[in-house]
């Protein structure tokens, strides 16, 4: 796939703290592993027994996007399906930028790694034959989404944690927050990192694994968890790596609209068993914007909703399955179901009110089909990552499948190079990194929310370049008051990654004057295939 490399938003300091490696306490480590979700644990299994692993994660380790993963896992199982349609159906819903090589590996690796997943232990529902059973969900052409009940997420990150936690050679440590990547000559050193007692650490280690996760709470509406700021990527930039595709930011259709609760997602496997979708005046309308109507990829779903609310003046529209059995909801969707009864909805005899919220970041740090870099000994791997996989708009239920298959081929990595990670190990670098900072009164919670909205309100599911530059103009003013300041808790650093990851995904999005995937510009509403069949790629040192 062509590229376009352009410079990042520029004015980024190396690294968020000032540190001295000769007096910073430490540990040492052969492989550091940022992130607890499913990528992150599956990566910590796949890495030789031989290897000494620490795995840090920002909250405790329960507390990731992987977690709240309700659909489900994309595997082509049946007779009549085939890696073929499922590498197809990817392309597809990824508008014309997918790596076709990424997605190649994805699919014929992903039936390996699931038969994994089952000998470790994990529940999949089973039809009546005891095979795993096979639901349907957007843009997909056949039944092949495996899953747990609607908490397919839940069931594969507890059965993976505690396996993790059986190893002799991982150490977990939770409440660590990951300031910033500690390279030297472009090589990975290891990790700088705030540990649960506050004190800043230096974690050595040759290769850093980053399984961090996606950027969705740049967003004032998500149904990403608190963790999800970008540090990731944030800290990936920093340190010379290449950021891709941070355009691609996909809403999810249907987000339940509640005054108590507007971020619990309502599964795409809901209107994978049927359930239609109707505005206001209980009239259904998709089947006017898309052959495929509720199953259409995601970001057509959501903009499509956009456009019913706007013409019917409305903030959200309903979700329809009242014609299924209640006994069939309940077993279905547990969760979905409980949850909304909780909040007064009988899902088998009232419309659930949806609107689209902020769900996934197609975007982040450049990687090829091995989970490299372009910083020797930094891997990056889940939402964290951008191999091209996704294209410019995820196909539902790769997201988990992905953290599986390039996980598993990242351990492999590590396994083939393990004698020379091994001869690394226990050597720490000599770095002193000082610029002069002012002791500032800044309410990070506020700056938070104020920088949340912009991004809502200008970056959403439809974009212009007046509203782009008005959320850059925002975020550089925003980000000059913290240019100086002192970043003294992990509040303050954690508003400058997303200041940072911010710029890039407005630059990105006015650059790319075209409308593809999950990115749609008012005022340039057609694709162009002939200008912009091709990935932004930004970086410190392009």
């Amino acid at each position: 796939m062509t590229e376009i490399r352009e410079q990042g938003v520029a004015g980024t300091d190396r690294y968020l703290v000032n540190f001295n490696t000769d007096e910073l306490p430490c540990e040492f480590y052969d492989v550091v592993i940022i992130g607890s979700g499913i990528a992150g644990m599956y990566t910590a299994l796949s890495i030789p027994k031989k290897a000494k692993v620490l795995v840090i994660t920002k909250e405790t380790i329960e507390i990731n996007n992987s977690v709240l993963a309700q659909g489900g896992i994309a595997v082509s199982l049946d007779q009549h399906d085939s890696p073929d349609l499922h590498f197809q159906d990817t392309l597809y819903a990824g508008a014309g930028l997918c790596d076709e090589d990424a997605v190649k590996v994805l699919v014929t690796e992903a039936a390996e790694n699931i038969a994994t997943l089952c000998l470790y232990g994990v529940r999949f529902d089973r039809d009546e034959e005891n095979r795993l059973a096979l639901t349907r969900e957007g843009a997909h052409s056949m039944n092949r989404i495996i899953h747990t009940g609607d908490a397919t997420g839940k069931e594969v990150c507890d059965t993976l944690v505690r396996a993790v936690s059986r190893l002799d050679n991982v150490t977990i440590k939770e409440c660590t927050f990951a300031v910033d990547l500690i390279t030297e000559n472009n090589e990975c050193k290891g990790v700088l990192a705030v540990n649960a007692e506050g004190t800043l650490m230096a974690y050595y280690a040759p290769v850093v694994v980053c399984a961090s996760g996606g950027y969705g709470r740049l967003y004032y509406h998500t149904t990403n968890p608190e963790v999800a700021t970008g540090d990731g990527a944030a800290m990936a930039y920093r340190a010379g790596a290449e950021l891709m595709d941070l355009e691609f930011v996909q809403f999810h259709p249907t987000v339940l609209f509640h005054p108590e609760n507007k971020s619990f997602l309502i599964s795409e496997a809901v209107r994978g068993e049927g359930a239609l979708l109707k505005n206001i005046n209980g009239e259904r309308f998709m089947p006017h914007y898309h052959h495929m109507a509720e199953l259409a990829p995601r970001d057509v779903v959501s903009r499509a909703i956009f456009e019913e609310m706007k013409k019917t003046g409305s903030d959200h529209v309903f979700l329809d399955i009242t014609h299924k059995d209640r006994n069939f909801l309940e077993y279905r969707f547990p969760t979905i179901f409980k949850t909304c009864l909780s909040y007064g909805i009988d899902m088998s005899k009232d419309y659930i009110p949806v609107a689209p919220s902020q769900h996934y970041s197609m975007g982040g740090i450049k990687t090829d089909e091995w989970g490299k870099s372009d910083i020797k000994g930094f891997y990056s791997v889940g939402e964290a990552a951008c191999n091209g996989i996704h294209g410019a708009n995820r196909l539902a239920s790769n997201s988990l499948l992905e953290g599986l298959v390039f996980g598993r081929r990242i351990g492999r990595e590590i396994e083939k190079n393990l004698e020379d990670i091994k001869k690394c190990s226990g050597i720490k670098p000599s770095i002193r990194f000082y610029k002069e900072r002012k002791k500032k009164e800044l309410d990070a919670v506020r700056l938070k929310e104020e920088l949340q909205r912009i991004m809502q309100q200008n970056v959403g599911i439809i974009r212009s370049r007046e509203s782009l530059n008005y959320a850059m103009e925002s975020i550089l003013k925003m980000n000059e008051e913290l240019s100086d300041a002192e970043l003294f808790n992990n509040q303050l650093m954690e508003l400058k990654n997303m200041l940072l990851l911010s710029s890039n995904v407005v630059k990105a999005a006015l650059l790319r004057e075209e409308s593809r995937g999950a990115h749609f510009r008012s005022d340039f509403p057609a694709s162009d295939d002939e200008k912009w069949l091709k990935n932004i790629v930004f970086g410190v040192n392009i």
